[in-house]
């Protein structure tokens, strides 16, 4: 079951390049990319489930019969990663941390009670085979694509950026989201902020994929820096008042950012806030928890 009427769709961004956007973006239904070359197609992340993943697969073979021989990962979140298990042969490129935290998060399997249920398909882990420290050049043909570690913890603690540079073009992973409410629990507020400033913006890439919703262009990075700059903001004066994460989304108008998807991640990124603050222990648990009371039950996805 999806929540969109819009199909995904694979949106050719620059001569050979091709954005892969799954309406809505919200929880678990990503964004992925692919290059196509003359001796096969490298893919910027896969998909959540199998039945996405071969969506993706049908979406590529439209374009091409050249086979997928490189994925990369921009983080190890499930649904930029489980869908690897569908390309046979393929190597996976990752950044060093992404394959122990890709590892420790596992397979597939139903989230409750987090998530409403999901029909993950039968896929298996399949782990990067090739992991670098900071970044490494993914050829197609003559295009360069470099694929560069943002330096710190930012939405994950093993962000990449795909930046191909004689293009503009920009793939982000989870550091930019257009149209849902950006996330950083498993990262950092104030690591998101730095990498925002001083590893995308100088860039000044002409198009940009995010990790969930439409392809943007430069001023999505600044939108995001409004949103995390806002959390911070919000976390220093709820917490000098002693409100815990939870009071604090509660009593707090969204207002520009009221009809963002996925709502709820204002909790999570307020316990990573507070614990950024200091003297407020960080509990992963407790703060998904914070977010499932807050949405009135599991959170929703549809994937």
């Amino acid at each position: 079951m999806r929540n969109s009427t819009t199909p995904p769709a694979a949106v050719e961004i620059s001569e050979g390049i091709y954005a892969y956007i799954q309406p809505d973006g919200s929880w678990w239904i990503n964004n992925a990319g692919f290059l196509v070359g003359r001796r096969g197609v490298i893919s910027i992340d896969t998909c959540a489930t199998e039945s996405r993943t071969r969506d993706y697969q049908a979406a590529i073979a439209k374009v091409t019969d050249q086979l997928v021989r490189t994925i990369v990962n921009t983080h190890h979140h499930g649904d930029h990663t489980w869908g690897n298990a569908l390309f046979t042969g393929a190597t996976i490129v990752a950044h060093d941390h992404l394959r122990p935290q890709m590892e420790a998060f596992g397979p597939p399997a139903q989230l409750p009670p987090l998530w409403t249920p999901v029909d993950w398909g039968n896929l298996d882990l399949q782990l990067p085979t090739l992991t670098f420290p900071d970044r490494v050049t993914v050829w197609n043909d003559d295009l360069a694509c470099e694929v560069r570690y943002v330096g710190q913890p930012a939405h994950t603690t093993n962000d990449s950026i795909v930046w191909i540079p004689e293009r503009s073009v920009l793939f982000t992973g989870d550091l930019l989201f257009n149209g849902g409410t950006p996330f950083v629990l498993m990262g950092s507020v104030a690591g998101s902020i730095d990498v925002l400033e001083n590893v995308l913006k100088p860039l000044d890439a002409t198009t940009i994929v995010p990790g969930h919703g439409g392809v943007a262009g430069p001023q999505l990075i600044d939108d995001v820096l409004d949103y995390l700059h806002f959390i911070q903001d919000t976390a220093r004066t709820a917490k000098a008042a002693g409100l815990t994460p939870l009071e604090a989304a509660r009593n707090t108008d969204l207002g520009q950012y009221a009809d963002l998807l996925d709502a709820e991640r204002i909790v999570g990124n307020l316990h990573r806030a507070y614990s950024e603050l200091g003297d407020f222990p960080f509990d992963l648990i407790a703060a998904f928890t914070d977010m499932v009371t807050y949405n009135g039950g599991p959170l929703t996805s549809h994937a």
